[in-house]
């Protein structure tokens, strides 16, 4: 379980430059990187460890600088498109924010290499899975209702939006494969659980010693 921050599987960015400059400048234009790592801060959206490439320099003055905690509204994806995509508000990048510091960070490998469905601003836009990021010990992160995992995609064909970044929870995404199943139509007939499954909190179940001692070495009887 990772603490703040954690190694991802690495991809490659354009970086908004004016974020490089406290917004003073450089409106529009964009730097060359690669997102090694992310950040969890509660309260926050997920933010990046870029290292630069200076790619889209003639002289190369920023290859190799680190920005640590780029924010995600900060990232273009690295697929080539006509225009640059239009900067997203954070409310649409990343419906919810970091629940907690302590997460973790896993590639659903099953899903790595099918095309996703991205619900944003009311638009179903196919999108590029790239890893997912959970929250724990913390206590709207362990609510069942409240729990929300972050998806993090590049869009797609996302006509304005078309290369951002995004970290979107399970019921903003869907997963694709012809191969595996038949994607649905409509809304799923999903209600968020209100309950926590364990065995020790029944007191009938603690109280009976027959039962929790009921092993490969207790005696037949």
């Amino acid at each position: 379980m990772a603490h703040l921050v954690s190694n991802i599987p690495f991809f490659k960015v354009w970086v908004r430059r004016e974020f490089t400059a406290n917004f003073q400048r450089y409106h529009g234009e964009f730097l060359h990187g690669m997102a090694v790592a992310v950040t969890s801060m509660p309260g926050r959206s997920l933010s990046f460890q870029i290292i630069f490439t200076g790619y889209e320099e003639d002289e190369n003055v920023h290859g190799g600088a680190m920005w640590a905690r780029m924010p995600i509204t900060a990232l273009v994806g690295d697929t080539p498109f006509d225009e640059w995509a239009e900067p997203m508000p954070n409310y649409l990048a990343q419906p919810w924010d970091c629940s907690s510091h302590n997460h973790s960070v896993f590639v659903i490998e099953r899903a790595h290499s099918t095309p996703w469905i991205a619900k944003v601003d009311d638009q179903f836009y196919p999108a590029k899975y790239y890893f997912t990021v959970d929250y724990t010990d913390n206590e709207v992160a362990d609510d069942p209702a409240q729990h929300k995992q972050s998806h993090v995609l590049e869009l797609l064909d996302a006509d304005k939006w078309t290369g951002n970044i995004v970290a979107l929870p399970n019921n903003r995404v869907r997963v694709t494969n012809p191969a595996w199943f038949v994607t649905g139509e409509g809304a799923p007939d999903f209600v968020p659980s209100q309950w926590v499954y364990n065995s020790e909190i029944k007191h009938e179940y603690i109280m009976d010693n027959q039962r929790v001692f009921n092993n490969l070495y207790s005696e037949e009887k």
